[in-house]
């Protein structure tokens, strides 16, 4: 039987890329249909995240005019990977697989037919992964890569150089819906529920219209929510961190008892400030890491929920229309 796919799309203030990516995903979907990899009853589901601009609008005119499309528009803007999970857990009880992909036409969308392929064969879970970066920046390309050697190295589960282009079957998506945590970072996330998964490669191409909502300030916030929602190495650091300095600081200890005794001491304020600075700078650091932590466990322990639909469009008499929830 062939499977009903879902292709979620998070959208935040797409109103210049989206109705031209738009069509493109259609003629995708329905290329795939006609191809009788996957059932007629596949849709198209853009997730609205809180946009300031025509945005949901346009999904709404999109949903009336074509069948295929569908849209939920959450209540207020809780990020892009909130956006992704509302649109997988809305479509995880309609489908039988989903594929998360950006609205911005940069990830390939020839490698969904791979992705199709893979899970037909048997994979629960297929990474659309870069094979390249040529159209990043220098530095958004050292950053991202060494940020991918980082968490690795911290000990999370992350497929090098895969962000959010991802097929996932409505089987584990049911497992992952058992996840509860506030703080997502569905890259590193989704391989902790299992099943068995490939990987796709692809070449990621310029963005079609508009400008990135990933600014310097939103990746760094991205990364570090990665590495303190995946890994606990850094207090680890702390700890490690802060025996080597007590263990310093009992060898200058006996340092200066044995010099008070051979009657060799030297009055001297730098090298007294520069321990002081360093030890104090030390400080800082580890309480800044333990007070991250701490943050998120006061936000987890107060589970409020991770999304809220404040719209979605709904199909009535073989029309779609949109209506408040």
């Amino acid at each position: 039987m062939k499977p009903i796919l879902y292709i979620v799309i998070p959208c935040y203030n797409e109103e210049k890329v989206l109705p031209i990516t738009s069509k493109i995903f259609l003629d995708k979907l329905k290329e795939l249909i006609e191809k009788e990899l996957i059932h007629e009853n596949s849709r198209i589901l853009f997730v609205n995240d809180g946009s300031k601009d025509q945005t949901w609008e346009i999904i709404c005119k999109l949903a009336e005019e074509e069948s295929f499309f569908m849209g939920i528009s959450q209540s207020r803007n809780r990020g892009h990977q909130n956006a992704v999970l509302a649109g997988l857990m809305e479509a995880k009880d309609q489908c039988d697989i989903t594929i998360s992909i950006d609205c911005d036409g940069q990830d390939d969308i020839m490698a969904m037919n791979r992705m199709v392929e893979e899970y037909l064969e048997g994979a629960e879970i297929v990474y659309g992964v870069r094979s390249k970066r040529a159209t990043d920046t220098f530095f958004k390309r050292v950053t991202a890569e060494g940020f991918y050697k980082l968490l690795n190295w911290m000990g999370a589960e992350v497929v090098f150089n895969h962000a959010d282009y991802r097929l996932i079957s409505s089987r584990v998506l049911k497992e992952f819906a058992e996840f509860k945590e506030v703080n997502i970072f569905l890259r590193g996330m989704i391989p902790l529920v299992g099943f068995k998964s490939t990987c796709v490669y692809y070449e990621r191409l310029e963005r079609m219209a508009g400008k990135s909502h990933y600014p310097l300030k939103k990746m760094l916030a991205l990364a570090f929510d990665g590495i303190t929602s995946l890994s606990i190495k850094p207090i680890r650091m702390i700890t490690g961190m802060g025996i080597f300095v007590s263990f310093c600081s009992f060898i200058g200890v006996i340092w200066s008892v044995v010099i008070q005794i051979l009657g060799k001491t030297v009055a001297g304020w730098a090298s007294m400030t520069s321990i002081i600075c360093f030890i104090g700078g030390i400080q800082l650091i580890c309480l800044g890491v333990l007070g991250e932590y701490i943050g998120k466990i006061y936000l987890e322990t107060k589970a409020r929920p991770r999304y809220i639909i404040s719209e979605r469009t709904k199909e009535k008499q073989g029309d779609s229309k949109c209506l408040n929830e």
